[in-house]
């Protein structure tokens, strides 16, 4: 029987409400497709950083670089702790340390769940969003600058290369602000790469967006790489969109995208459009991957500290953040079991969160996923 060790960061607010229901539908699976699971429960939070002023440590960091798969909650409880602090110093770290360059984003609108457009249905909407996640204006290269003369001295370091900026601003505003994106050519290689690897195994279309037409030199490069890249791929049809029309086709004719491939600021935007096409946040999971490395699954909703222990929350995102993992460590069986358990859940009509129209707890969603796994697993 397989055995897989699994770092879990909870985190705040709902966090641990919705990934308690991830670990149990995750454990049934294990008992009908034969692994277990040993989670390993990590502290980093809100309360661990007011506790010890730390967000997370170089040594916790080179420990989960022992492990194939991260599970995350979410991270930050603006009440406690300033917005930004958790989320750049763990979720930010974690990405960046482990150069997890892959943000996998299905969107996909699961039977029994109405999407905000008429009359799609999911035969319409399924798809996936590939973001980059290291580089472009996420990078936080960045300052600001008074009146008169100033420096700045930026650096940028990741597995790839690094990089250094020294600025001299001469402003006669009383004050300005500035932020710099980064493409490299390795970078767009490798996620262009990546995303037409899956759009070959899926319906062969890659769909990338940008905004080449007025951020000429860092997009342009984008186009410039994922033209090179095409060369290899003459059985993938592809087009190019400028990210303010994606988002009115996403909503106009999603039947039309197969695979997409963003830069990380773009991306962002649109998965967060993607994830109401599929019936909201709390239906969408996500996977920060890198294919050599450590990488990490989480829902894409944030922590809602106001919902923290009411057990009202949807943890469907969270469950199948739990199948993408499980499918990364080679249980594809066992992962689609659990889609397909979500989406039998679902079609029932008759345990749902307040989100779709229901009155069902956290905890019996979750219930009630496991056991329909349980129940697929005996026919």
């Amino acid at each position: 029987m397989a055995s897989y060790k699994i770092p879990v960061i909870a985190g705040d607010g709902i966090g641990p409400e919705v990934i308690a229901e991830g670990k149990k539908v995750v454990e049934a699976a294990g008992e009908v497709y034969g692994y277990d699971v040993e989670w390993i429960d990590l502290p980093h939070g809100c309360d661990h950083y007011l506790k010890t002023g730390e967000t997370i440590s170089e040594d916790t960091l080179k420990e989960l670089s022992n492990y194939r798969a991260i599970y995350l909650g979410a991270v930050g409880d603006e009440r406690k702790v300033k917005t930004g602090i958790l989320e750049q110093g763990i979720l930010l770290k974690l990405r960046f340390y482990f150069d997890q360059y892959i943000n996998l984003r299905p969107v996909k609108l699961l039977d029994g769940v109405e999407t905000p457009i008429k009359n799609k249905t999911s035969k319409d909407i399924d798809f996936y969003v590939v973001r980059e996640n290291t580089e472009d204006f996420y990078a936080g290269l960045g300052g600001r600058g008074v009146k008169g003369l100033s420096h700045q001295h930026l650096k940028l370091k990741r597995e790839l290369y690094s990089v250094k900026f020294d600025l001299d601003i001469l402003t006669d505003s009383d004050e300005i602000a500035y932020q710099i994106g980064v493409i490299s050519r390795e970078g767009a290689r490798r996620i262009i790469d990546y995303s037409f690897q899956l759009a070959r195994n899926r319906k062969k279309h890659l769909s990338s967006v940008d905004k080449a037409n007025v951020m000429t030199d860092i997009y342009g490069l984008w186009r410039e790489v994922f033209q090179e890249t095409a060369k290899g791929y003459p059985d993938v049809k592809t087009d190019f969109n400028f990210v303010d029309a994606v988002t009115m086709w996403f909503v106009k004719n999603p039947e039309f995208f197969d695979v997409v491939v963003a830069p990380n600021m773009f991306g962002d935007i649109i998965t967060d459009l993607g994830a109401m096409l599929q019936g909201g946040l709390g239906l969408a999971p996500g996977g920060n991957i890198n294919p050599e490395g450590t990488s990490m699954f989480e829902p894409m909703g944030g922590s809602a500290p106001k919902y923290k222990g009411l057990n009202k929350v949807n943890p469907i995102a969270a469950i199948w953040a739990g199948a993408l993992m499980m499918e990364h460590l080679g249980e594809g069986e066992a992962a689609n079991a659990i889609v397909k358990a979500i989406e039998t859940s679902l079609r029932e009509r008759k345990v749902r969160t307040y989100d779709l129209g229901g009155t069902s707890k956290t905890s019996e969603v979750g219930s009630d996923i496991a056991r329909i796994v349980r129940q697929q697993g005996r026919i």
